[in-house]
């Protein structure tokens, strides 16, 4: 079985600049992908504002159902409110969405974070999907990631499929090397490098060969930072790649992350 995913931090469906209405163009781009799950942060759903300031362009529905259409199912874990609305995760599927819990992984009062835990039905197995936004602070940041260790490790069995993917904002590629030791997951950009040779693999991960980090994803319009990622454990990495280019560039500060994926 093959699954085509995506993570995009979507900027709450508005510009980088000026918070101009992306969502319609946003629609379309991800109908474009093709993807049978997409995780997705940043993901408005309910803006009292823009939807006053913006009636004509700012759908009636929250984003994620706009999102998800008539083709995906959605699931979506609320995470920071306010007075005129509230954003967080979400999590679009083709495939039945038994379950869902959003838990509440906030590290101090001036940022809301979640992980939103998904478990869907493929034809072949059930896959435990994990979308994640983590925090600014690499303090912050170790510690959400030790919330999501014990998360994974409480709720998907041993042998289960798993998929984690989001903005993990680490831009010094620090949470990797804990994430693989502790939950047996791969990286897809390392994965994509396993296919050069064992023994290339193997040199690069005891650091006798180049470096491996993930890719760059931030800002968009010039990737720099390795913000964004998709860990995997019980697939095989077909191909991954970031989509670059003008029209990424419009659409949000993060680019999209794309990943064919292979059940073992």
């Amino acid at each position: 079985m093959k699954l085509r995913i995506t993570t995009y931090n979507i900027h709450k469906g508005v510009s980088s600049f000026g918070s101009r209405p992306r969502i319609h163009a946003l629609k379309q781009a991800i109908t474009s992908m093709q993807s049978d799950v997409l995780f997705l942060q940043e993901v408005q759903g309910r803006h009292d504002l823009h939807a006053l300031r913006h009636a004509a362009n700012w759908p009636e529905l929250s984003q994620q159902d706009f999102l998800a259409g008539d083709s995906h199912q959605c699931a979506y874990g609320m995470n920071a409110v306010y007075d005129h609305g509230h954003h967080g995760n979400a999590l679009l599927s083709c495939f039945p969405i038994l379950s869902s819990r959003n838990q509440n992984i906030s590290d101090h009062v001036y940022e809301a974070r979640g992980i939103l835990h998904c478990v869907l039905q493929t034809p072949e197995a059930e896959v435990h999907c994990y979308v994640v936004h983590l925090g600014l602070f690499a303090g912050s940041r170790k510690r959400q990631t030790d919330a999501l260790i014990a998360a994974v490790a409480s709720s998907a069995p041993k042998d289960a499929p798993v998929i984690i993917a989001g903005d993990f904002n680490d831009w010094g590629n620090q949470l990797s090397a804990i994430l693989r030791s502790s939950l047996g997951v791969a990286e897809v950009f390392d994965e994509n490098l396993s296919t050069r040779g064992f023994g290339t693999y193997l040199r690069q991960l005891s650091g006798r060969g180049p470096k491996i980090e993930p890719a760059r994803t931030f800002p968009a319009a010039l990737p720099l930072l390795k913000l964004d990622r998709i860990y995997v454990r019980g697939f095989t990495v077909e191909s991954a790649q970031v989509l670059h280019g003008a029209l990424w560039a419009k659409l949000s500060d993060h680019a999209p992350i794309v990943a064919t994926l292979c059940l073992k």
